[in-house]
């Protein structure tokens, strides 16, 4: 069963799966490149890491056909601790990163990425965008003007050439003949060997050399906290992404587990914390790639292709990456929400919006993520707090009877009080009638409390019926002795 099991998920596809993890390889060094440089580090650091990232999530990730490599989410993360701290910092951090979110997973926190609205998720991916593209100024502003042609080719290559032919990837062919261009014409503009350092070997196991100290743990925890839920969440987008692509299920908390013992060997040997990638895993599945074996293949080639031809990658000019990263950055946004903001519903339009600028404004995704959430969940309450309703009828015998009907919780809990009129004068008895209720929180039995204390304060008996047991169990445990009966 084990051997069946193997099967399916490595050697069912695998001509389909060689030749996309060829085509994503490809596809994966010069966007691994760019993030190193949007990061500040070395571009051997980005390059190592997709590597390293690609091969140990083929074998331990929640879902086989993903990409997971250096990505733009976590590289603009890194910016403040790598020039504040430097390299070594960076390599603990992403150790650390990977230990917490292997306690999500451990813990099975994964399935609590469904409280992430649609909204929230598009405006993460908006800011993302505009981060990723804000990144790319400091290669356009105040350099020699040959850099704007050639960018501008760059991008004519990148979206004409697939009109040609699908079966190399645009971006690739756009950096293979900018830089034929830039060393036949020995044009003076920047490369990426005047970046930093390209790999020459094989990568080894290192321990980062930083002081291990409360101190040490002051600077690494908070990134690793925030690069640990932004790598978590743009991984469980992609999750969802290549679930619907292929009509298959993952274990989302496997994905957990697996992105963090990526991200811990990617720290021993010396690169950056990295999480799946949206476009790569996209142009996985769109190139036949279904099985685990696609992914191990991205990651082996890629090593391979950087290390044994780093004197042509170092050649590349910079205006050539700068033009993928833009195409990334206007692929990844999601243009449809711009065209939707009035049909849909305020409060989701808000909570985009909101994302969007908080992040875009403070450069922290998870800063933003959390106030779309947290907006998000207001914007709930209030709309099922209005799910309450109130109505009575008094008898020929004196008893006013109310039926309540919806759910009664902190956000309801006014509401509902104030439907009860306690001073009504001449009642002989109150019913109220709970059986199309619920009451949920302590809100609500302080609630239900407080009207029933008010009647009885003013002499008149009060009756409750018909409240399902749920209700009656919270009702009881909170409520102890002075529940209503």
């Amino acid at each position: 069963m084990h051997t069946t099991r193997w099967n399916q998920q490595w050697f069912f596809n695998v001509r389909g799966d060689v030749l996309s993890g060829l085509v994503v390889a490809l596809a994966l060094i010069p966007e691994a490149i760019a993030f190193s440089i949007i990061a500040g580090v070395d571009p051997k650091v980005g390059l190592y890491a997709s590597f390293s990232m690609a091969v140990v999530i083929a074998f331990a990730g929640g879902r086989p056909a993903m990409i997971s490599a250096a990505t733009g989410a976590m590289a603009l993360l890194m910016v403040g601790l790598v020039k504040e701290h430097g390299l070594q910092y960076l390599f603990l951090t992403t150790i650390c990163t990977g230990v917490i979110q292997m306690a999500v997973g451990a813990l099975k926190l994964g399935s609590l990425m469904r409280f992430v609205s649609r909204s929230v998720v598009t405006g993460f991916v908006n800011a993302l965008a505009i981060l990723i593209f804000l990144a790319q100024l400091p290669e356009l502003i105040g350099v020699p003007w040959l850099v704007y042609p050639m960018c501008a080719a760059g991008l004519a290559i990148i979206y004409l050439f697939p009109y040609v032919t699908k079966a190399v990837p645009s971006p690739l062919v756009a950096i293979v003949v900018l830089t034929l261009v830039a060393v036949y014409f020995r044009m003076d503009i920047h490369r990426v060997g005047d970046m930093g350092a390209l790999p020459d070997a094989l990568p080894t196991f290192l321990w980062p050399d930083v002081p291990l100290n409360l101190q040490t743990l002051g600077i690494v925890l908070p990134h690793a906290l925030t690069m640990a839920v932004v790598g978590l969440l743009e991984s469980m987008m992609t999750l969802q992404i290549v679930n619907d692509m292929t009509d298959t299920r993952a274990d989302k908390n496997r994905e957990c587990v697996g992105q963090g013992l990526a991200n811990i060997a990617t720290g021993l040997i010396g690169g950056m914390a990295g999480c799946a990638m949206i476009g790569q895993s996209v142009i996985n599945v769109k190139s036949g790639g279904r099985g685990r074996l696609s992914t191990l293949v991205a990651g082996v080639v890629l090593l391979m292709l950087v290390v044994f031809g780093a004197p042509w990658v170092s050649q590349i000019p910079m205006a050539a990456l700068v033009a993928v990263m833009i195409m990334v950055s206007l692929s990844t946004f999601s243009w449809r929400s711009l065209a939707t903001l009035r049909s849909h519903p305020t409060s989701s339009s808000v909570v985009m919006l909101a994302t969007v600028v908080v992040t875009v404004w403070s450069h922290d995704l998870a800063r933003g993520v959390l106030t779309g959430v947290l907006l998000s969940a207001v914007f709930f309450a209030t709309k099922v707090g209005r799910m309450l309703d109130v109505d009575s009828s008094l008898s020929h015998d004196g008893v006013r009877t109310y039926s309540v009907k919806g759910q009664v919780f902190f956000a309801s809990s006014d509401l509902f009080v104030e439907a009860f009129d306690v001073r009504e004068d001449g009642l002989a008895a109150v019913v109220i009638d709970v059986e199309e209720a619920h009451f949920w929180d302590l809100t609500a039995v302080g609630a239900l409390e407080k009207v029933v204390l008010k009647f009885r304060e003013a002499g008149v008996a009060v009756d409750t019926r018909g409240m399902n047991a749920a209700s009656a169990t919270l009702v009881g445990q909170v409520g102890g002795q002075r529940a209503p009966h």
